[in-house]
Formats: structure tokens, C-alpha cells, sequence
């Protein structure tokens, strides 16, 4: 069965910093017709930094829609569709944490939410780190926390980390590990 829908027409409602917001009329297989609402991203990259200690850096945050404090890997958005995944990785694991990696393996791309979102986070292991200062956005406020690599996958395991691109990060890089991978 083909399940592929045409793009008819789109329309946008919202154009803004980080997204913008179109509504599409689609061509369904079955020859009908419906609205798909669509949020547009330039995309982001996800660090999952380990020390030489087997520590993971992480960074707690207050995320606004969640109205709560989260723990999660360093990352950030690409400046547009065009900037290299890598390169954005490298930049906001420095400004996040001050850490600059020796050691990039690319672990996969993530749709964290595909019903609405064109949204791809890029997700990287690094390693062999060296530290210098942070450089966080101006709005951006977080603490920097080295936690042992295990215990930060049973923070994931037991759903005290949340975060999508975090916990899909450590799971690989634990499977990644346990194979003699990284």
C-alpha cells in the first residue's frame, strides 16, 4: 500500500525565532483530503559527553513549557538547515559546559516528534575532553554536572531523566560501551 500524501497547498500562520507554523492541505492515499498542521525547525545536535573518569556531562535547566528543571546532555539548534550538524555539536557542548571533545562518533538522528514536527536532532558521543570557560546565550541559565555514566543511566531507566534526546543517547552509547564500541 502507497501511504505517501502530496503536499497541495500550505500556508503559513506563524513565523518566529525558533519555529514557524504552516497549515497544509494534503492529498491522502485513499484520494481524500486533509489539513496537517506543520511546525518548522531548523534542527538541533545533542552532545553525549564522557570524562575520562566515566563521568556524562549533563546540564540542568528550567525548560518553560514543562514549567520544571531538567536534566539533560548539552545541546542546541542549528543555526539554520545548512549549518553541519558536527560544528553545532562542537559549539554547544563548549558553551554549554567549557568541555571541547578530541573524540566525535555520530550516533543517529532522532524525529522526537514526527505527527507535527519536521524537527531532526543530530545525536554524538564524544570523549577525550579538555575544559575551558562556558559561554552560554544570554537567555540561556543552566549548572554543569558530571555524573558517573551508570548512574545517569538508571536516572534514564527509572524516568527520573526525561528528556527524549538524552535518554536515547545514553541507552546507545551503553549498548555502544558494553560492545567495546566506544
Amino acid at each position: 500500500m502507497n501511504l505517501t500524501e502530496k503536499q497541495l497547498a500550505k500556508k503559513y500562520v506563524y513565523n518566529g525565532k525558533i519555529i514557524n507554523l504552516r497549515v497544509d492541505d494534503a492529498l491522502l492515499p485513499n484520494g481524500k483530503t486533509a489539513l496537517r498542521e506543520v511546525v518548522e525547525h531548523p534542527g538541533g545536535v545533542c552532545v553525549a559527553a564522557l570524562t575520562d573518569q566515566d563521568e556524562i556531562l549533563l546540564v540542568k535547566q528550567f525548560r518553560y513549557p514543562y514549567m520544571e528543571e531538567i536534566l539533560e546532555i548539552p545541546a542546541g539548534k542549528r543555526d539554520s538547515k545548512e549549518e553541519a550538524p558536527l560544528e553545532c555539536g562542537k559549539r554547544e557542548l563548549r558553551e554549554e559546559t567549557g568541555a571541547v571533545a578530541g573524540e566525535f562518533v555520530f550516533l543517529g538522528e532522532l524525529y522526537p516528534t514526527p505527527g507535527y514536527c519536521d524537527e531532526v536532532i543530530y545525536i554524538y558521543a564524544a570523549k577525550n575532553l579538555t575544559f575551558g570557560e562556558t559561554d552560554p546565550d544570554d537567555d540561556e541559565f543552566l549548572d554543569v554536572i558530571k555524573m558517573p555514566f551508570n548512574e545517569a543511566l538508571e536516572r534514564v531507566l527509572s524516568g527520573e531523566i526525561k528528556d527524549a534526546k538524552t535518554q536515547t543517547a545514553v541507552l546507545k552509547l551503553k549498548i555502544l560501551k558494553d560492545s567495546g564500541r566506544f
